[in-house]
Formats: structure tokens, C-alpha cells, sequence
């Protein structure tokens, strides 16, 4: 039996499609925490929202936690860190060479 997509996986792939165009939305949306970290990158105030409302706060709290290296560029680190309150917002992750 196909369920039909919810409201909420319908914005989902809306902001997936557009945020990872190398991907498939479906794939891009099982990392949680990437996909929220390139929402809280390279979304709009409305993709942030949606996503906000969606997976709540706490997921953009666990994001800062533990990032993906290589995703936030610096205003967007700083700017999350404000938002919750993080201080002092620590370096910026770095992606390291093998």
C-alpha cells in the first residue's frame, strides 16, 4: 500500500531538491545532520523555518555540537552560535586530508 507524502516530507524535498542538487532528496534527507547543517548554510529564512518547525530546535543544537566539516562558512557558524546562546563560538570545523 503507497502512503501518500505529508505535508512536511513535501517541504522537506522541496528544500532538499534545492539544497543538494547533486543528490537525490530522498538520499539527501537520511543525514539529518548534514542536511540541517546546509539548511542552516544555504537556506532561506523560510527553509530555515520550515526546518525548524519540523525537526525543532534541538536538531539545529546538535548540528553546532557535531558538524559536518566543510559545510559552514563563517558568518553562518557565528550566527547559529548567537541564536543559541553558544559562547565562545568555537573554530570553525575543518575537513582533513587522509
Amino acid at each position: 500500500m503507497n502512503v501518500a507524502p505529508s505535508a512536511q516530507d513535501k517541504a522537506l524535498t522541496r528544500i532538499a531538491q534545492k539544497l543538494f542538487w547533486w543528490k537525490n532528496p530522498s538520499d539527501a534527507l537520511q543525514d539529518r545532520i548534514r542536511f540541517v547543517a546546509q539548511v542552516m548554510t544555504y537556506g532561506t529564512w523560510d527553509d530555515v523555518q520550515t526546518t525548524r518547525a519540523i525537526f525543532g530546535d534541538e536538531a539545529f543544537r546538535t548540528v553546532l555540537q557535531d558538524p559536518p566539516a566543510g559545510v559552514f562558512d563563517g558568518p553562518s557558524w557565528i550566527y547559529w552560535h548567537n541564536v543559541f546562546g553558544l559562547r565562545p563560538v568555537p573554530e570553525l570545523p575543518k575537513r582533513k586530508l587522509c
